[in-house]
């Protein structure tokens, strides 16, 4: 937590680097503390806590800039580190485009409670937190003689930033977040040993689901039995919720401003072009109250809002920071994604899968990359094949290749099942013509 004095010192660092040769400063002082209880078969068989907190300084000096860490908060020793951190930094190369953001791009504060702090964070008995895991353990217990091994987890934490610039920025951020997760491991079919798992989180305790994890982690399980490979061939693929973050990864990636400055991103000089399906809306919702995600300012304390990333298809936006925004000699942005929401639709993934003749239902990735230069892929996937709207065969061990912009733009469908607890508020998706290779 960050107190009071925590801050005046960090005032009082700041104070200190422009009275002893910096010109400008911008710091951060954070803090952070989880803790995790795993269990193995309904025991304890780990237990893990854990506390950080520090201070960053970006220092510009004479027209350089550097950037130290420390987590030695005391004033005497934080002297010694400042003074060192302006003496190394003159000897770095002049770089006339490492400035502050002009301030009236600052959060000016007024803004509601984004409310995602939960204040008895302090107060909930660590009995209780392992009586949870193990319920969800309970759950499936003896239930199915193939059963190898049941984990799960329960975990929680607590993080707060503080970050102050020398042009007049000071802002403030808390959250906390709890989870339950689950594993089982099964016996399948000779040697395999199908497994599932469940994971559900909240920003707040007692909004917590807490049942049905083992049951979902068990069928998710039961269901691999029998995984083989299908036929090579071009597929339909329904994506489910829970893994589509992996295709839409490489899209936010390259919207970067490093990559873009680098020349190392596939979406270089697309803006305003189509690049998607007329079904491909991302918006960036950071003011969202109670959202994972949500913040008024970024790293650089410039204010967050509302944005359309892509527009039924059409490229809207880069996320490009104060620095590649002066390499480049373009209008800033934001430094990077808050809450990413791609438009619902409505149907729900059963009706998606229902809808498919020939295709693949992924409910995994399982390794693979994204040429961040071109856009081509190949990821490895499982999940089930679907024929006349039916999962039928569980597969594995198939590969998925193709061109981002090429899968994008062949986005049939999206689902209504966005996990609302992610900062990434993805559903099910629909693609059209995958080629996928396997027996």
């Amino acid at each position: 937590m960050i107190t009071e004095e925590n801050k005046k010192l960090a005032q009082w660092a700041m104070d200190y680097a422009l009275h002893h040769g910096a010109q400008h400063a911008r710091l951060v002082l954070y803090t952070e503390s989880s803790t995790s209880f795993d269990l193995r078969d309904g025991r304890i068989d780990r237990l893990q806590q854990a506390a950080e907190s520090g201070l960053g300084i970006s220092l510009f000096v004479d027209g350089r800039y550097g950037t130290y860490s420390t987590n030695r908060l005391h004033q005497e020793e934080l002297k010694r580190f400042l003074q060192h951190g302006i003496d190394h930094t003159r000897y770095l190369a002049p770089d006339p485009c490492r400035q502050l953001p002009d301030a009236s791009r600052y959060y000016q504060g007024g803004m509601p409670d984004l409310q995602q702090f939960d204040a008895c964070f302090y107060t909930y008995d660590p009995d209780v937190k392992v009586a949870l895991a193990r319920t969800v353990a309970e759950e499936v217990m003896g239930l199915d003689e193939r059963i190898i091994s049941v984990e799960t987890s329960y975990s929680d934490g607590e993080s707060g930033s503080y970050r102050i610039a020398s042009n007049g920025f000071e802002g403030e951020r808390r959250g906390t977040c709890f989870a339950l997760s689950a594993s089982v491991a099964l016996r399948g079919e000779g040697e395999a040993r199908p497994s599932g798992y469940s994971y559900i989180s909240s920003l707040r305790y007692d909004q917590l689901p807490t049942e049905g994890y083992g049951q979902l982690a068990y069928q998710r399980a039961l269901r691999k039995i029998g995984q083989r490979k299908a036929p090579s061939g071009r597929y339909t693929l329904v994506v489910d919720s829970r893994c589509v973050r992996q295709l839409l990864n490489p899209m936010v990636n390259a919207l970067y401003g490093p990559a873009l400055h680098q020349q190392n991103s596939f979406l270089l000089d697309r803006l305003g072009k189509q690049v998607g399906s007329s079904r491909f809306t991302l918006l960036d919702e950071p003011h969202l109250i109670g959202a994972n995600g949500a913040r008024y300012f970024d790293g650089e304390g410039v204010a967050t809002r509302p944005m359309t990333v892509f527009d039924a298809g059409t490229l809207r936006t880069y996320y490009i920071d104060t620095y590649c925004a002066r390499k480049m000699e373009v209008e800033p942005t934001i430094a990077s994604p808050s809450l990413l929401v791609l438009a619902p639709g409505a149907q729900t993934q059963e009706e998606l899968i229902a809808e498919v003749t020939h295709g693949l239902f992924v409910t995994g990735f399982n390794g693979g990359n994204c040429n961040s230069s071109t856009g081509d892929f190949s990821y490895g996937i499982e999940g089930f094949l679907i024929e006349h709207g039916q999962l039928t065969q569980p597969v594995n061990e198939m590969v998925v290749t193709g061109n981002m912009i090429d899968l994008w733009q062949h986005l049939a469908a999206v689902g209504n099942d966005a996990r609302m607890e992610s900062n990434w508020r993805i559903p099910t998706l629909t693609f059209e013509g995958v080629t996928a290779s396997g027996c």
